[in-house]
Formats: C-alpha cells, structure tokens, sequence
C-alpha cells in the first residue's frame, strides 16, 4: 500500500480482462464513518475542538446530507461515550489497549458505538466498515483483530460486565456516565451521588437547538408559522418569551430566514444573561469578551438599536465573524473593537470609555462544564487544575473592567459553567476588594426560577433543561 499525503488516498493493483494491470485511487476517507475516525484522531491529538474539525469536514467533503448528518452523529458520540466504549474495547482487546494505533482504535470505538447506541444500523455494517478501513490503513492482519473483536462484543452483548459500584462509586459514575473521574467525585462531593449522577446523564443526552427570534425584524407569530411551513416541531422556551427550542432542522445555517437575520442560534441560558443586564435605549453598554456576537446582538434587540453598543473581541478572526453576525442581523448600534480589556490599545478603551459605561457585561472564558452535551471533547480536554488557572484569568478581567463603570453603573458577571470556584466564590473574592460594589437580586429581571438563594442566576442542565451557566449582577454604589 502506498499513502500520500496525511493518508488521505491509496492506490490499489487489479486486474482488468486479465492482462492489463490498472491502478486505482480510492479516498481514505470518502464515508462518513472513516470521516469520523479522522475526526476524533484529530480531537484527541490536537487541541482542536470537534465542532471546528466537523464543520471544517463538512465543508470541504463531498458527503451527501444523510452522510454528513451520521457523521456528525458518530463524532459526537463517540466523543461523548470514549469512556464506557473503552470499557468494553479495552476487556476484549488481547494486548495492551492504550497502545492500539489510534487510527484502529478509533475504528473500533466507531463501530461499537453503532453497535450499542444506533438501533437503526446492522450491525453488519459497522463492523464491515471498520474491517475495511483498518484493512486499507494497515493491512490484513489487524483488520482480521478488528474483526474477531467486534464480533465478540457482539456476541455478548446481553452479558457485558459492568463495574461495581459497591467498589468504587465514583470510578462507577465516570465509566457508565463516561465522565473523567476528578470530575464525577467533585459533583459527588458537593451534589449527591443521585444529583451527580442526573447531571452526567443530561450532559449526555443529545442536545437539542435553542433559536432566539430577531425582534427587531420578525414577530413571534411569524417565526412559528415559519416552523410550521417547514415542518418543524418547537417548543416555545418556559424562560423567555422569544426563544424556542427544536430537535433538528437541516441546513439551519442556510436557511433564507437564517441567513436574512429573522433569527439566531443561541441558548436560553445566554439569553437570560441579557436580560439581566437590562440595557435602555439611552446608555452606553460595553461587552468585554463579545465575539462571537450572541449576546451583544440580544443586547443591541433590546436597546432598540439604540444608544451606544460597544463589542470588543481580543482575537481579530472572531472579531470579524462578529461583525458579519451583526450585519446579518441588523445591528446598528454597536461598534466592534479589536482589543484586549486585559491589556488595551485602542483609544477607545484606554480613555475614552473610562468612568462613562452605564452598563458592563463580562462573559468571561471558562472551562465550560455547562456545555457538554454540545461540546463533549471538553470531558476530555480539561482538568482539574484549569479551574483554577481560569479563576485568575476571570479576576484579572474583572479587576482591569471596574474602571469603565460609572458611579451606579451595572456589571453583570457570567459564564458557561457549572463549577463554584469560576462563579460564586469569584464574586465573593471580587467584593472583598470592591466594598464599593453590592449584589442587585437577578429576580428582578427575569424569573425566579433560576435564581439562587444569594440572588444569582445559576443554572445545572439536569434541572433546567438548558446549558448550565451563572451571572451575577453587581450594582456599582454612588460616590
């Protein structure tokens, strides 16, 4: 076999009316299920995140609309299950696992996901595929491996062995749930077993998609009747009126209402974050870390377009799908900066700004706990020391921001995560430096579902059915 490129093609020796010898170039990669494989071995050996490999793959394959939908669904899948499908590889494998090519084990892990999740598809076929894939890559012998492997677990499938709890609950939670272990045993620590075990589940379950509609340019009425013309079953959101979630929708991102700004993609759970920031048609509203728009554009629909919308994005690139997004919604009011608040170089930031903002919005990085049933691979791409880490980043934000408030000014601090140290404990520490700042009940402005005790918006996707997420909103005391 001959490879060129990052193996992407073969060619293979036939016989043709049995003199002349041809040869003949087939793509690695022309199914879904080998676009997967190179997918997630991608995933695991770089530090891209899947949703850019897969939309990347997307674009530039030449997979019909059913290959591309399962390959989709085999990436995200076997990202989201690695754990548990390496239970099971790992106690029929003859041989050290960890030290399987990872183009092999990735077959296998794609196969066994068919096997175990997608009733829909033989099992003949998954296990065809893989052996064949394999065979290409690395010949016979570890096909024929492959093969035997798969066919085992096949033929034990009612029978497969589980851990034991009763040994080790938490090491039980994280393999069934397919969750790392660091992770599990501090949901355990601070939930419950039970609790902890509900949120594993929800980040597993397939998410569903959250749309926001553009008031600025459609009504609700006219959007549900849109999704009734298509044929698309929504549920309208119980948190905000303009929300809507559906199961699927093919080609969302082509859509003509999509793509003339009637509306946008975007959670429930940043929606709310808006709507405590609460902005009017007369301030002047900055949003630290904008990009990629979905909030300064809810912000700028509330604000009527009016007033002063000031998006800044520390990375050009995002900077500027920005700025489309906010052309193709309708956005008027807002200028987009390339800057960094941490370290700014803009006139804008470094005088103009200072003491003059009414309301400030911090949608800091995080490690993204909240948001695993969208973006599985973080399970796998954090650890336990990043929250930490974050914790700085997220005070040094805070810390450079508090300059560009006005006496009674509003910040409003948010994230995408579940974990105390990168919400509650970060306001606490924030407050005993900033005795001038006191916590405004986000009750006030949206319901008081989601809110906690201390008058935070804090939100788990076992409960709430959305991503989990947290925002406080700070008041700024007169000087």
């Amino acid at each position: 076999m001959e490879s060129s490129g990052d193996n992407t093609t073969i060619k293979e020796k036939s016989q043709q009316n049995g003199s002349h010898e041809i040869l003949k170039t087939k793509n690695l990669y022309e199914d879904a299920r080998s676009c997967a494989v190179k997918i997630i071995c991608r995933c695991e050996r770089t530090d891209s995140y899947l949703d850019k490999l897969i939309d990347a793959e997307l674009r530039n394959s030449n997979l019909n609309d059913f290959d591309k939908s399962l390959l989709n669904e085999l990436a995200h899948g076997v990202i989201r299950w690695m754990r548990r499908l390496d239970w099971f590889l790992n106690g029929f494998y003859r041989g050290n696992y960890e030290k399987c090519m990872p183009e092999v084990k990735n077959a296998l892990r794609v196969a066994l996901y068919q096997i175990m999740f997608l009733n829909k598809i033989p099992y003949s076929a998954a296990v065809n595929e893989a052996v064949e894939y394999v065979k290409r890559i690395h010949g016979e012998k570890h096909a024929a491996v492959v093969n035997g492997l798969l066919r085992n677990i096949i033929r034990t499938l009612d029978n497969l062995v589980w851990p034991s709890r009763e040994i080790d609950e938490v090491n039980y939670l994280g393999m069934v749930q397919s969750h790392p272990n660091w992770m599990v045993r501090r949901w355990v620590n601070r939930f419950g077993f039970d609790d902890a075990e509900k949120l594993c589940e929800a980040n597993n379950k397939r998410p569903v998609i959250s749309l926001r509609v553009n008031r600025l340019k459609l009504s609700n009425e006219d959007f549900e009747q849109h999704l009734f013309n298509r044929n698309i079953q929504f549920r309208k959101s119980e948190f905000l009126e303009n929300f809507y979630t559906i199961r699927t929708m093919a080609k969302i991102y082509t859509d003509d209402f999509f793509e003339a700004g009637m509306f946008t993609v975007q959670d429930v759970s940043a929606g709310l974050v808006s709507h405590l920031v609460a902005p009017s048609e007369d301030e002047v509203v900055l949003d630290v870390c904008a990009a990629p728009g979905g909030k300064s554009s809810h912000l700028s629909e509330l604000m009527n377009n009016r007033g002063k919308l000031v998006s800044v994005e520390k990375y050009l690139s995002r900077a500027e799908i920005m700025k489309r997004n906010f052309e193709r919604l309708g956005v008027e009011n807002s200028t987009v900066v390339h800057d960094d608040i941490k370290s700014p170089e803009s006139d804008l930031l470094k005088e103009e700004l200072v003491g003059k903002v009414d309301k400030l919005l911090l949608d800091v990085p995080c490690s993204g706990l909240g948001v695993l049933s969208k973006k599985p691979d973080i399970k796998w791409k954090r650890e336990i020391e990043h929250i930490t880490e974050l914790q700085s980043i997220q005070l040094e934000i805070l810390e450079n921001s508090v300059k560009y408030l006005k006496p009674n000014g509003v910040m409003v601090y948010s994230t995408c995560t579940t974990e105390k140290e990168e919400n509650e404990d970060v306001i606490n520490l924030f407050l005993v430096n900033h005795p001038e700042f006191e916590i405004e009940n986000a009750s006030n402005y949206v319901t008081p579902e989601v809110v906690n005790s201390r008058g935070f918006i804090e939100i788990f996707p076992h409960i709430h059915s959305t991503d989990g997420s947290f925002a406080a909103r700070l008041k700024r005391k007169g000087i």
